[in-house]
């Protein structure tokens, strides 16, 4: 799985098979597996929905980070993921600010103290998360932490761009995960619990987002762009 990944050479790679319950379901990076991938989930539900079988209106997947759903909701596929509340990060590492470029209002954290996670860095302004130029082989030195920017949103009610190159990924164009971590703090932030986001990556994506006790939804639309068969 891990030399399939690195061939397509794509932020995350899926892979999954049937079970009794639903299927299982794991994710690569071209370099490594990691714990929780939020659009190639989506896509997986989308390509059983529409492809393997006449599937229930809920996926059930079994993962490195527990049971995860995926559901039709009108024309979303709506994903159920753990939430990540991060904290604040009083004396973020040299190599977060530098790497960045700059310094900022506000970083917080989830999963520093575990050694993997992700950072989170404030702005004041989508175009200052737009403008960013990060120095990634700076944000490697982190170790397996991912790197998430953000900001109000102009047309949504928050922005973000994530870096993970210790992952082998230097931008990701759309990340569900740290949406996990992006939902709560947006949510207190703004007072609500159903939030628009966007990734203002160059491919950029739309998610929606809603708090569920300790869970949070993301919902997203998937499309069909290639079929193909690899040889091994």
């Amino acid at each position: 799985m891990q030399a399939i990944a690195r061939e397509n050479n794509l932020s995350e790679t899926a892979f999954f098979v049937p079970t009794k319950e639903g299927y299982d379901l794991r994710w690569f990076t071209p370099t490594t597996e990691v714990e929780l991938c939020g659009h190639a989930t989506l896509a997986s539900g989308y390509v059983i929905f529409n492809y393997l079988e006449d599937a229930p209106e809920t996926i059930r997947f079994s993962t490195r980070s527990g049971p995860l759903t995926v559901e039709r909701r009108d024309d979303l596929l709506a994903m159920n993921f753990p939430m990540r509340t991060p904290e604040r990060c009083l004396t973020p590492p040299s190599e977060l600010v530098h790497g960045l470029g700059r310094t900022t209002e506000q970083f917080l954290a989830f999963g520093e103290t575990e050694g993997s996670g992700y950072y989170l860095a404030v702005f004041q302004s989508e175009e200052e998360v737009r403008r960013l130029v990060p120095d990634f082989s700076m944000l490697a030195q982190l170790g397996p932490m991912i790197v998430i920017v953000t900001a109000p949103g102009e047309k949504a009610d928050f922005v973000s761009r994530c870096f993970a190159p210790s992952f082998g990924i230097d931008e990701d164009p759309v990340t569900g995960s740290t949406h996990c971590v992006l939902a709560p703090y947006w949510a207190g932030r703004l007072g609500k619990e159903s939030l628009h986001a966007q990734q203002v990556s160059a491919r950029g994506g739309e998610l929606f987002c809603e708090l569920l006790e300790n869970r949070v939804s993301i919902a997203g639309n998937a499309v069909c762009y290639l079929e193909g068969t690899i040889d091994i």
